[in-house]
């Protein structure tokens, strides 16, 4: 297996550049991102069905992964139940390491086999859920570990991976491959394979959540109110939907507490 990610980088004395140079370097090498993400829809496709699929019969989704990865899984998973107003425990991010893993390192958490399977069980794990492993690297033992485990298991499997015939590809019944090659800095998988690793996360989470229901038109109608601009946000919502003007849009939320059901509310009546 070649690991494309641990290449040398395409640049060089990188010290020596101006700052100008270091900025658009780094764009330029940031534009070929997408890209590589479009070659692998396909692999997403697959991916985003069964995760749909699995959560329509009440299966959860979630992610393991180690470091910038890791990260990448939770802040993903946290951001599904106030944008799509799901419980938390609907999509679950899992960090090699804890939570404590988040803030920062914890040396070797990544190389335990057995410690992915171990996390997962606190959540009982089962057949209906899927687990998606995201490794940049695509040899991270944390999430090959539990994916073999899954797979055991008889639970569906996927990943993100940023190398091609990787191990954990090859323990994923959905793997998703996005090869963008040597990073800015050599070895550096917060550049380049981080940012795709989140544009495939937010396709992913995205289409599953509008798969369940979750977005009406083009609205997070679910979305919970946690602040002064979601709820400001929630009264343009409901005038847009139902002709209501602000004052009657607004006391439609206060009554009903939901977009969703403030505006089914007018539908129901008219």
């Amino acid at each position: 297996m070649e690991i494309v990610t641990e290449k040398d980088s395409n640049y060089n004395n990188l010290e020596k550049m101006s700052v100008r140079e270091i900025l658009e370097n780094i764009n330029k090498e940031d534009k070929t991102v997408p890209n590589a993400v479009e070659k692998a829809l396909p692999q997403l496709e697959k991916l985003a069905t069964v995760a749909s699929e699995r959560m329509k019969e009440g299966g959860r989704l979630f992610y393991i992964g180690a470091g910038t990865s890791g990260r990448l899984g939770v802040l993903d998973a946290s951001e599904c139940s106030p944008t799509f107003g799901v419980p938390f425990d609907w999509v679950v991010g899992l960090i090699a390491g804890g939570d404590g893993a988040i803030r920062k390192a914890v040396e070797f958490a990544e190389d335990d086999l057995e410690q992915a399977w171990k996390d997962l069980q606190e959540y009982n794990v089962g057949a209906l859920d899927i687990v998606v492993g995201i490794a940049a690297s695509g040899t991270t033992p944390y999430v090959i570990g539990g994916l073999r485990k899954a797979n055991e298991e008889g639970i569906a499997t996927g990943c993100i991976v940023c190398n091609s015939g990787s191990p954990v590809a090859a323990e994923a019944q959905y793997p998703v491959e996005v090869v963008v090659g040597p990073e800015f800095i050599s070895g550096s998988t917060r550049m380049k394979s981080g940012t795709a690793q989140k544009l495939v996360l937010n396709m992913l989470s995205t289409t599953v959540m509008i798969q369940l229901g979750r977005v009406k038109g083009n609205k997070m109608v679910d979305m919970q109110l946690t602040n002064h601009k979601l709820y400001n946000r929630g009264v343009r919502m409901i005038m847009d939907e139902t002709g209501k003007d602000e004052k009657a849009a607004a006391e439609l939320l206060e009554k009903h507490g939901s977009v969703r059901q403030a505006i089914n509310s007018v539908l129901i009546s008219s």
